[in-house]
């Protein structure tokens, strides 16, 4: 990724500020919504070499996730869906790095419930500020579509009338900030 140091961001570790960004998920609910959610303990990192090549990995914690409803946040972590007990991580391990335009796509690796699929997340790369003491900061904005299915979250929930309460795609969007360690 020989443009990312074209585009600021200089070698070393960028790593994720987990106070500064947001791991978030959309789903059709009923199919005529969409529940919201997000997920609050997670960790992460960019390493740009000196070449300019880049890698990325990020582990989130699946007990961390919350839609603001108690009950269906305890039935999201049980084995209908995520199996938190069992599985309590979700991971992902970057591939590649590819130029779209004025945007990134990062191809990648994604495990969850033991279930490792090939995700490509599309990245606005938001630029790079001096920070507020700490040293640089870096901001990124990603989007992906994943089928909870293809990774094991496969529960069919049918509706009477046709349809099901929950719909197959699932929306991640990252909004991230970064700060260079070293």
């Amino acid at each position: 990724m020989t443009t990312a140091i074209a585009k600021g961001l200089t070698a070393g570790t960028w790593v994720i500020d987990p106070a500064h960004s947001t791991v978030g998920f959309s789903v059709r609910h009923l199919m005529v919504s969409k529940v919201r959610g997000r997920f609050t303990d997670f960790e992460g990192k960019l390493v740009i070499g000196e070449d300019g090549a880049a890698s990325a990995e990020a582990e989130i914690r699946v007990n961390s996730l919350t839609t603001d409803n108690e009950q269906r946040d305890a039935h999201l972590r049980t084995a209908d869906f995520f199996h938190a007990e069992q599985f309590p991580l979700m991971t992902f391990k970057s591939t590649g790095f590819r130029v779209n335009g004025e945007e990134f796509v990062v191809d990648g690796e994604f495990t969850i419930r033991g279930n490792t699929k090939p995700v490509s997340l599309n990245v606005e790369f938001l630029g790079v500020n001096p920070g507020m003491g700490n040293g640089p900061v870096a901001g990124f904005e990603a989007k992906t579509v994943v089928s909870r299915r293809e990774f094991g979250l496969d529960i069919d929930m049918p509706l009477p009338d046709g349809g099901a309460v929950i719909g197959d795609k699932v929306t991640l969007t990252l909004e991230i900030e970064a700060g260079l360690q070293s």
